[in-house]
Parts: C-alpha cells; structure tokens; sequence
C-alpha cells in the first residue's frame, strides 16, 4: 500500500485532496446524482412560475369583470403536481445513489485503514494504543461518509436552487434581484468565518473521541485488576477528567455548529423580509395589475424558497469542519511509515535444515542504548534452544529479531546461511511456529482456530493434534469443533493456551519459538503440556523463553542472558555446577 502525499492540513482543499482517491471511481454515479439533483432542483424551481399563472388566472376571475377559466387552471394545477411529483421521484433517487456512494466510500476507507494496519512495524504498536487506531476506524471513518452524504446530497442541487431563484427574482424585477444579491455574501461571509472555528473545535473534539475510547477499552479490559486493588474511584476520577474535557469541547463545536442554522434562518427570513417590502412598494409604485400580483406572488415563493438551501449551506460548512477534523487524523495514520516492501525479495531456503546463527548482532530500540550487544551464537538443527534472564535482558527482543518484527542494527541472523535479511520477511515468518505469553484466541470455531496458520491441514490431523494437547475433550464438552468462539468466549486462560499450543502445532513450521508457552496453567496441566511440546519440538529447532526454569530442564542448551549478552551457556545440570546467574535465578525461584 503506497504511502499518500502530505497535503496542507490548513486549508479545506486538505480534506478533498484527501477524498478525491476515494470519489474517483464513483464520479459517473456522482455525475448520475448531480443530475437528478438539477433535474430535481428545476423542477422545483418552476413551481413558483407555475403557481404565478394560477394566481394570475384566479386574480383576474375575482375581478367584477372577470371570469373563472377552469380549463387553465386544471392543466397549470396539473403541471404544478407534476412538477412536485417529479422534484420528489428526482431526489428519492439522488439520495440512494448518494448514500450508496458513500457507502462504499467508507466501507473502503475502513478497508484502507485494516490493510494499513496490518503493514505497519511492530515498533508503531509500541507507541500507540490499540484505542487510537479503533476510533479511526469506528468514529472517524462514520462521521467522515455521514458528513460526505449531507455535502453530496446539498452541495450542488442547493447551489442551483440558490442562484437559480436569484436569476428568476432578477427576471421579475432588477430592484428585487439586486436585494437579494447583496445579501447573499452577508451571508456567506458570516458561515465561512464560524466555519473555521468549527473546525478546530472538531479537531480537538475528535481527538478527546479518541483518548475516550482508549480509557474505556483500558477499563474493560482491566476490571479485575482495578477492582482488586479498589481503584475504581481513583479510575473513574481520570475518566471524568477526559470526559469533561470532551463535553466542554463538544459544546462550544456544537453551539458554533448549531449557529449555523439561525445564523442563515435569519439571513433567509431577513431576505425573505425585502422581497415582500419591496413587492408591495413596486405594486404601489406601478399599479397592481394581475399580472404584477401574480409575479409578486411567484416573487414571494421563491423568497421562500432561498430559506432552505442556505439551511443546507449551513450544514455544508458545519458538516464539512467535521470531514476536515477527520480527514486530518485519517491521513495521519494513513501516511505513517510502513514496513519496506520486500515483494521483489523471492530468495528461498531449498531445503530446510534447521540451523540459525548470531553474528556479532546489535540492536537498540529508537532512541534507547542498545538492548542485544555483540550477540554471537551457533543453534544446531532440532536443539532446543532455552533463552533466561532478568526481564529486561534481551530475551524476548532477540526473538523480535529472529521473526523479522525489528532488523538488526548491525550483524546479522542466518537460517541455514542465509541471511534473513535477504529474504521476504513473510517468509521468514513462515518458517517459525509460535506460542506467546499472551493468549488469544480469534472469532470463528475451534476448528478455524486450530487452522489458522494452515488451511491445507485435514480435519484428522487437527483431532489427533487436540488429543496430544489435551484440547479434545473440553471442545466436546463445549459443543464441538465446528462451536464458534472468541477471546472471551468462557475459556480460561489455560485453555486458550492449550488452543495456541495445539495452533503451532497444526502449522507444522521447521522452527519454533515458545515465549513463556506455560504460564498460565496449573502444575498437572503443565506437565501434560509440557509432553506434548516435547513431541512438537522433535525435529524441529526450537527457541524457549522461559522464567519457570522447570520447564527447560531437558533444553539441549541454555543461554543466559544478562544487559544484551551471553555470559553463560550450557545445560541445566551444567549450568548449576557453574554456580553462576542461573543458579541464582534457579535457586531464588525453588529455594524461597
């Protein structure tokens, strides 16, 4: 996905610059509506021509020399419901064309913003939450083809209604036009000066959405925790603070929003005043013929007739401050750096063997010292590779290295000689089987789950997998395999792990890395795992991070780590003998 051009933020052309990749291929439905919306717009503009032959046929009958023409009548009658009926049938149609543009609009900015998401590094989820990028998706995408409707429903039917009913008015009497032509950019004035506020207002509204959405995903997500330590008023309290930030923000964005209509009520009723003064000065000055009443009248109704699209002005503007705040921070996310395409890197292992190799590697997270220094290490086809340490030491980041999350600054990582940097990532990903700390299972049935990583593999093969697990008998017991579920579907945190485990299984890869993979299940459960994961990881490589030292007794070696370097390898029996730092984390973890 090609990163998009920066355009000026300041300036309303940020926003159709921004909507002009997503309206090109829609132009000819676009075309389609703005037609029905003139078509729409005339028709609705001849009614008060029509209305003023009724009226000129019913002032001259009411005169004591005159008499009623009912056949005149019927047919203007006529072609005024004509007229009315055809404004109507022209704009139903407008309006689901326009909403099913829209539509598709949003539905492919939704799209743009998944696929964004799913190119960016890893390191811009460090420093984002999760919240920020689900409100771009949710509020920002929802209010942005809302407001588009509105401005693409209004925009250019109420611009031909407008000047059409000026021209017409100019038509009738040069006096009466010319009133209403020097009110206008009064008008206009006024909505663009309240329109720039608005927009910051919508700007910062948007952004305080934002931060709302992150608190309150934080607080589902972490209820015991807050419960536990009787946090909840101290939470709520930071809630609030945000929260009253957001209403303050709100009501002044939606007062200078909500202005917009008595602003141009006002304007339209104050235009709508001059007409009918000076309608009925004219009709003194001149006499008051039926032709002259009869213009006034047509007169009258088309200064009627300007009150509603400057209404529909101001929901332009005001609807178009709330595209400008959300075209801001959609282009934002949309324009952050992506992981480099490596399409054109097709270079491929022919045959697996198994071996990885550290030469001299370093890395350092942006603006950090470095967390890997001078890292150095041979691992064998099918060792099982243990990694331990403090927190902080470098285990896990030398992982995120092996998978190609983070590149290393210098040095490299070789699978079977070849440097994983010369390769696609996506391959390189695809070697390596993987089971975090995390769990986490996605929205479908078991069965799904287990085949995530491998479509090809048969039903069969997933039963026998789940038996090895221990995942068999509770997804009986939970209606089935084919039973839909999610990450908070009733399953503890063992099961769901059982699931990844029993998942990294059915993706059979040469590699595998376990990150903790134990952890949040009971000692016997454990055991049963730990049995299962020793059939998984025969014949393959396999990396272990681990904090329960128990589990990687049986590891063919031990790296121990400590600030980014080795300064201890061997076996477990080795490794205490050495009286070194594993037998210190070894003995602090049995020995309390």
């Amino acid at each position: 996905m090609k990163a998009r051009q920066k355009p000026n933020t300041n300036h309303l052309s940020f926003a159709l610059r921004f909507l002009l990749p997503y309206l090109s291929p829609h132009k000819f439905s676009i075309f389609i509506s703005s037609t029905l919306g003139l078509f729409s717009s005339v028709a609705s503009l001849c009614i008060p021509l029509t209305i003023k032959e009724i009226s000129k046929l019913i002032i001259v009958a009411t005169r004591p020399d005159g008499t009623w023409n009912f056949d005149a009548i019927k047919m203007w009658g006529s072609i005024t419901l004509a007229l009315l009926l055809t404004a109507f049938i022209f704009c139903v149609m407008q309006t689901y064309i326009v909403y099913g543009v829209t539509s598709k609009i949003g539905n492919k900015i939704r799209s743009d913003l998944s696929q964004k998401n799913d190119l960016l590094p890893i390191s811009y989820f460090d420093n984002h939450d999760i919240g920020e990028i689900l409100s771009y998706i949710i509020n920002d995408t929802n209010l942005l083809s809302s407001s588009l409707d509105i401005i693409l429903f209004n925009l250019y039917s109420t611009t031909i209604t407008l000047f059409g009913s000026v021209i017409i008015l100019f038509l009738f009497h040069w006096a009466i036009g010319l009133s209403v032509l020097l009110s206008l950019p009064l008008a206009l004035a006024v909505v663009s000066f309240v329109g720039k506020k608005i927009v910051n207002r919508f700007c910062d509204e948007q952004l305080l959405i934002s931060n709302i959405t992150i608190k309150s995903e934080e607080d589902y997500d972490a209820q015991i925790l807050i419960k536990s330590f009787n946090a909840t008023e101290r939470y709520q309290k930071k809630f609030d603070i945000v929260n009253e930030k957001l209403r303050k923000t709100s009501i002044i964005a939606e007062f200078l929003n909500e202005s917009f209509s008595p602003i141009l009520n006002f304007f339209g009723n104050f235009i709508f005043t001059i007409i009918c003064l000076l309608s009925g000065y004219l009709i003194g000055m001149y006499g008051g013929s039926p032709d002259d009443i009869a213009t006034i009248v047509a007169a009258v109704s088309y200064g009627a007739q300007l009150i509603a699209p400057l209404l529909a002005f101001a929901q332009i503007f005001s609807n178009s401050g709330r595209i400008v705040a959300s075209s801001k921070r959609l282009s934002s996310f949309l324009n952050e750096k992506e992981e480099i395409d490596e399409t054109n890197k097709t270079l491929k292992i022919k045959k697996i063997e198994g071996k990885v190799t550290f030469n001299n590697v370093n890395f350092g997270y942006k603006n950090k010292k470095n967390v890997i220094v001078n890292f150095s290490e041979k691992v064998l086809k099918g060792q099982k590779i243990a990694i331990v340490g403090h927190t902080g030491a470098g285990k896990t980041t030398l992982i995120n290295l092996l998978m190609r999350f983070y590149d290393v600054n210098s040095g490299s990582i070789e699978i079977d000689g070849i440097n994983t940097r010369d390769m696609n990532r996506k391959y390189v990903r695809s070697l390596f089987g993987m089971v975090l700390q995390d769990t986490w299972v996605f929205e479908g049935t078991f069965m799904e789950n287990i085949k995530f990583a491998n479509k090809k593999i048969t039903d069969e093969t997933v039963y026998k997998i789940c038996k090895a697990t221990h995942c068999d008998q509770f997804i009986k017991q939970m209606g089935g395999y084919n039973k839909k579920i999610s990450n908070k579907t009733g399953l503890s945190l063992g099961q769901i792990q059982l699931l990844n485990i029993a998942r990294a299984m059915a993706q059979n890869a040469p590699f595998l890395i376990l990150d903790e993979a134990t952890s949040n299940v009971d000692v016997y459960t454990e055991t049963l795992i730990q049995e299962a994961l020793d059939k998984l990881m025969k014949g393959k490589t396999s990396f272990i991070i681990a904090h329960r030292l128990s589990t990687i007794r049986n590891a063919d070696l031990i790296l121990v780590m400590k600030d980014g370097k080795i300064v201890e390898t061997g076996r477990h029996a080795e490794l205490l003998s050495k009286n070194g730092l594993y037998a210190e984390l070894y003995y602090a973890q049995f020995c309390l």
